[in-house]
Formats: C-alpha cells, sequence, structure tokens
C-alpha cells in the first residue's frame, strides 16, 4: 500500500493501526492490552524544535520542566525573542552551553530569514531530515521525531530513540535490545506505516510502567 507525503490525521492513523494489527500478532497484543495508542502530535515550529532539542539525552520529565520555563520567560516563543535571553538565562533556565549554541544558531537563522520551517512540509522524508541535520546539534534523532510528531510523517523510524529499542525488546520478547541497525532491518514489515509502529510500542512502552500516554515526548 503506498501512502503520500502528506501528514497523517486521525483516519489514516486508524487505517495504519489496523493494517499493523492484522498484519503483526506482537503489534495485534498491544492493542489487545492497552486499546490503540492516540495520535501523538506537536505543532510545527520553532518551539516544538527548540523542545526536541532539549530532550536530547536528558530525561523527557526535566526537558518538560525547561521548556515550561522557557515558555514562562519569553512569551510568544519567537526566534527573535529568544534571541534576546542572555545565556546565563538559558542556565537557569535548563539549557547547557551545547544546547545553547544549538538553540541560538537555528533562531538566528530562522529570524535571518535564512531558513524556514515551513518549507519542509513540501520535502520528501530524506530530504527534509538532511535539512534539518544540517544544522549543528541537530541529529537524525531530533529530525526523525520532528518529521513524525509535528509533520506527521506516515512512515518515519526512529532508530536513536532508546524506548523504541526497549519496546521492541519487550514486544518482540528479545534476548537483547536491538541496535539502530537492528531496528532498521526489522522494521521492514511496518513499512509504510512505521510512525504509526513506533506509536504502537511507545504505547506498550508507557503503559507497562504506568505511565499516561501524554507523558510521551511526542
Amino acid at each position: 500500500m503506498q501512502i503520500s507525503q502528506s501528514t497523517l490525521n486521525e483516519d489514516a492513523f486508524a487505517r495504519g493501526v489496523r493494517v499493523l494489527v492484522d498484519r503483526d500478532a506482537h503489534l495485534a497484543e498491544v492493542v489487545q492490552k492497552y486499546g490503540a495508542p492516540p495520535l501523538w502530535v506537536r505543532e510545527p515550529g520553532f518551539p516544538t524544535l527548540v523542545y526536541i532539542i532539549l530532550e536530547q539525552q536528558v530525561s523527557l520529565a526535566s526537558a518538560k520542566a525547561a521548556f515550561d520555563r522557557l515558555n514562562s520567560a519569553v512569551r510568544p516563543l519567537t526566534p527573535r525573542r529568544f534571541l534576546k535571553l542572555t545565556d546565563d538565562e538559558l542556565l537557569r533556565i535548563g539549557f547547557s552551553r551545547q544546547k545553547t549554541l544549538y538553540t541560538r544558531l537555528l533562531a538566528e537563522s530562522l529570524s535571518r530569514g535564512y531558513f524556514d520551517l515551513r518549507n519542509l512540509r513540501d520535502l520528501h522524508d530524506d530530504a527534509a531530515r538532511k535539512m534539518l541535520v544540517a544544522f549543528k546539534g541537530i541529529g537524525n534523532w531530533t529530525a526523525d521525531i520532528y518529521l513524525l510528531s509535528a509533520l506527521r510523517r506516515p512512515d518515519i523510524w526512529p532508530i536513536g530513540d532508546l524506548a523504541l529499542a526497549t519496546a521492541v525488546q519487550e514486544v518482540k520478547r528479545l534476548r537483547n535490545r536491538p541496535s539502530p541497525e537492528k531496528l532498521e532491518k526489522m522494521s521492514t514489515p511496518w513499512k509504510p506505516w512505521r510512525a504509526v509502529a513506533a506509536r504502537l510500542f511507545w504505547h506498550h512502552y508507557l503503559a507497562k510502567r504506568g505511565k499516561q500516554s501524554e507523558t510521551i515526548s511526542l
């Protein structure tokens, strides 16, 4: 089945869940046990990309706390307003020195019109990812999460996500947590709905640990 580069909506997402449940007995078990996952989404734009950068290599709780402090300090959160914050202010908010550099470079590029995140909407997945990872501090994981959650691309598979790898290990009853390379190979049967499969695995990950679905990084 071929689907377009357009965003996932609720109907397409529900169709993707049905396809995967019919195709994969282990994913069917997730839905039988926990129900269907929500279509976790974020608003496309600068704030969401900053939020995802904050989530790099830290707990979701600490990233959310920092992002909440940022939103309290800067309203509305635009690139120009963000650039008015000093390094010390960003440090108090919760930005590391590296993430301060990364987000400043991004904000400067956007505020000067060198780059427009809206242009990503018309690009295919690989081209959009390539454009994002050209920015210092934005790697494949950050780009994939943005494409999956903000642009709602249906076939994004974030192989660098630790929670996803852990969930695949548990759902598939693997002895070891799969490497990114292994995750990529395993994902073939779920094409072209791998972003839907990712949400199913995250749904398992959260539900098994007694967490609300709304706490996922998406």
